[in-house]
């Protein structure tokens, strides 16, 4: 057969139409190469929810609806209905139809005008792509690229860009467009005859406006219909509902849902047409619902606004995200993204700073600390309620959000400790102002958002693992940027601390909130009142919620456990609701031991009340307890003596004496609280104390400073110390002059000189601290 077929063959390429025809392929080959098809189309951006649900649509950058559709949403019914339109013979011709062709040129010679046109699928995508004058020229060039498009693309592609592209009057393009703004639904959710409805208004979009000519449309379609009955493409039972189905259809606006993320999203992903986030848009509605309602309530009080993150913690996804309370309200800057927005965190960044203190050893949950009026070289912190407390445990000062303690933990850590923990945690303001900050950073004195704090209490819950949270629905996502920011072991401890159930911070009685979930929570409150925190986690999600003004305007009222906290309560009892109770596992590492409950160290032998607590194996310190000290005294005990001065006849007794610190002391005369005071030491010792630890702390002035005073007025300057109990009376000296005998712990005032000071002060024991200020004059 093919040696028969052979000679045919060569004999028909030596003839003139063969060598025309190869040329012609010739041709085509070379202007296929020289003009390549270049598609390139701006969509409307799509934002969808994790389950592909459209949230919110833009304009294309040419102000069209131009929304594109995915081939998983050509239904088979939308296909049909289509080809049954507009091109029957669409699977089967490469682009051009010649029969349909051939016709259409004997019609338009014999009556001397265009009666029917031979445009297929292919050749109207060409046309939308490239709209020209309608011209016999033109049309050769169309046939060209419609031919080129059969080349490059599949039957597939063609119609899913054919369905991307016809109009539907106004700014409308595509049916995807169409079924959003005029059903509000999706194509692959249309019915027959809804499909049918779209498909025969591209031709007359104008005589067929949906909205305003719906009776004619509806005429239109069930003829169609019948037509589509008439060849059985359609089932009888579907073309008679469709029949009867009514067009009430009118434009509607497009969906606008999650405005603050959708406009990020948009911002990153600029040339995509469809980026899926991460947000379920049940919890987001819900979530922006609350939020909404919460807010109409605050704003008689002044506060107008308030912006919450949802982070599911397995994923480290974003499930909710709530810019502020309203974005078209411009009252406060609605548009404002208060996610992203920087601001004081108040006390919520203290977790971290006892997280990593607690994995460096320095401290324990039943540890005392002092609550006292301290000096840090002239930073003087306070309390929310300015009050102080005296003797606290480390847990007590977390949970009640104690500031001195934690400014103490500062300084015994190391400031650059903490901010390099809040680098790893990725807090960019902190990386910019690094240099610029002090020991204020644990109170607010430094610039976060509210993303980077949800991150930071998700990795509590994740176990110390911090990872960057993720916005959109990344199959591929894994936690690139994940790190050990604290222990496990840490993580546990701080969040038993956050997670007890009689907090003092909130302000209704948890024991009968039964339905809430269990939560570890912390609030903040920045300075001026500027800005209420409330971050919360358990093991399914974490959430952060900040309320307060953009403006930046202060209220009196505004407070993290008054103001944010019942919001975060409200949100986790919605998404929340009735679950498992699952909870954070104590880890092996995390050990309990018997410590001393007045100072929360290893109990020595004259500790008698013990209390257990937990430490962290290998890591926690093992201080020995020394609370109590030992002191020789006279049978009245009215005076103590040391080794060197004890008297020869025996004429004295042992007796333990609480070891108060001098700030404790201070504070207890300051409030005149009763304590246990060690008696005078024997006037005669001519011994002289070297022990540095219990020389007199000059409280004020401060170390290094400079005083500015008016030289025309007299003013006074004052000197203040704290001393160890045994301490009596103090010395205070002026550049190695004394100037003055005063009671231990007393204040006193003198009138400066203008020049470099040295301030020196020796108790009764010949302790000496040395200090150094300058005096300028005014």
């Amino acid at each position: 057969m093919l040696e028969r077929i052979t000679p045919k063959l060569k004999l028909f390429l030596k003839t003139r139409w063969a060598k025309v025809f190869l040329a012609f392929l010739s041709i085509l080959v070379l202007l296929n190469l020289i003009f390549p098809p270049k598609i390139k189309l701006n969509y409307s951006t799509l934002i969808t929810d994790t389950n592909g649900v459209m949230l919110h649509a833009f304009l294309s950058p040419d102000e069209k609806w131009r929304m594109f559709v995915e081939l998983r949403e050509i239904t088979p019914t939308l296909r049909k209905a289509i080809l049954a339109k507009e091109d029957k013979y669409f699977p089967y011709h490469f682009g051009v139809n010649p029969v349909a062709i051939c016709r259409a040129i004997i019609n338009n010679l014999t009556k001397s005008r265009r009666t029917s046109g031979a445009s297929t699928i292919t050749m109207q995508v060409v046309r939308m792509l490239n709209p020209n004058e309608r011209t016999y020229f033109n049309k050769i060039a169309e046939i060209f690229r419609a031919i080129q498009l059969e080349i490059f693309y599949s039957k597939d592609e063609i119609l899913q860009m054919y369905l991307n592209l016809v109009p539907y009057g106004s700014n409308i393009e595509g049916i995807k467009s169409a079924a959003y703004l005029y059903f509000q639904k999706s194509p692959d959710r249309l019915s027959l005859a809804e499909v049918t409805t779209l498909a025969i208004i591209p031709n007359r979009p104008t005589s067929l406006k949906l909205g305003t000519k719906n009776p004619l449309i509806v005429e239109e379609r069930n003829k169609w219909l019948k037509r589509f009955k008439q060849s059985q493409l359609f089932d009888n039972q579907a073309i008679n509902d469709a029949l009867r189905e009514p067009l009430t259809v009118f434009r509607h606006e497009a969906p606008k849902d999650a405005p603050h993320l959708s406009l990020r999203l948009k911002k990153q992903f600029p040339d995509k047409a469809i980026i899926q986030s991460s947000i379920k848009q049940a919890t987001q509605a819900k979530v922006e619902q609350m939020v909404s309602n919460y807010v109409n309530r605050t704003r008689a009080m002044n506060i107008h606004n308030a912006a919450v993150l949802v982070i599911n913690n397995e994923t480290m996804q974003i499930e909710a995200y709530i810019g502020s309370a309203g974005f078209n309200d411009n009252f406060d800057g609605g548009q404002v993204d208060g996610v992203q927005a920087i601001r004081s965190p108040g006390s919520a960044l203290k977790p971290l700073l006892y997280a990593t203190a607690f994995d460096k050893g320095i401290i324990t949950p039943k540890n005392i600390i002092n609550d006292v009026p301290t000096n840090f070289n002239g930073f003087e912190p306070e309390n929310f309620d300015r009050k102080f407390n005296g003797k606290v445990s480390i847990e007590f000062a977390l949970a009640n959000s104690l500031n001195i303690p934690a400014v103490k933990i500062v300084r015994d850590l190391g400031k650059n400790n903490l901010i390099e923990q809040l680098e790893k945690a990725d807090f960019q303001t902190i990386r910019k102002q690094e240099k610029d900050l002090g020991l204020s950073i644990v109170l607010g004195g430094c610039g976060v958002t509210l993303e980077e704090m949800t991150q930071l209490y998700a990795a509590f819950a994740n176990n110390g693992m911090w990872s960057k949270c993720s916005m959109t629905n990344d199959k591929f996502f894994s936690r690139k940027e994940s790190l050990q920011l604290i222990s496990p072991s840490a993580t546990y401890l701080i969040t038993e601390i956050l997670a007890q159930i009689k907090r003092p911070d909130l302000p209704n009685n948890f024991d009968y909130t039964y339905r809430l979930p269990k939560i570890a929570w912390k609030t903040g409150t920045s300075f001026g009142k500027r800005d209420a925190w409330s971050i919360g986690y358990n093991k399914k999600y974490t959430i952060g919620v900040w309320v307060g003004n953009f403006s930046g305007e202060g209220v009196s009222e505004l407070s993290g456990a008054e103001i944010a906290t019942p919001l975060l309560f409200q949100i986790f009892n919605t998404i929340d609701y009735n679950t498992s109770g699952e909870w954070f596992r104590q880890p092996k590492e995390v050990v309990s031991r018997q410590v001393c409950a007045e100072s929360g160290d290893l109990p020595s032998e004259y500790c008698s009340n013990k209390i257990l607590d937990y430490s962290i194996k290998g890591i926690s310190h093992t201080h020995k307890c020394i609370h109590i000290k030992k002191f020789f005294v006279n049978n009245s005990e009215s005076m103590s003596y040391c080794t060197q001065c004890l008297p020869i006849d025996a004429n004295y007794k042992e007796k333990l004496h609480t070891n108060y610190a001098p700030e404790l002391i201070s504070f207890y005369e300051l409030k005149h609280i009763l304590y246990e005071k060690i008696p005078p030491h024997n006037p005669t010792c001519t011994r002289v104390f070297k022990t540095v630890n219990n020389a007199p702390i000059i409280t004020n002035p401060n170390n290094g400073s400079e005083y500015f005073i008016n030289k025309n007025d007299v003013q006074q300057m004052q000197l203040a110390c704290q001393t160890a109990n045994d301490v009596k009376e103090v010395y205070w000296y002026i550049n190695d002059q004394l100037l003055q005998k005063t009671s231990s712990n007393k204040p006193f005032f003198f009138i400066p000189s203008i020049g470099k000071l040295k301030i020196s002060c020796t108790d009764d024991k010949g302790r000496s601290s040395n200090i150094w200020v300058m005096v300028k004059g005014e």
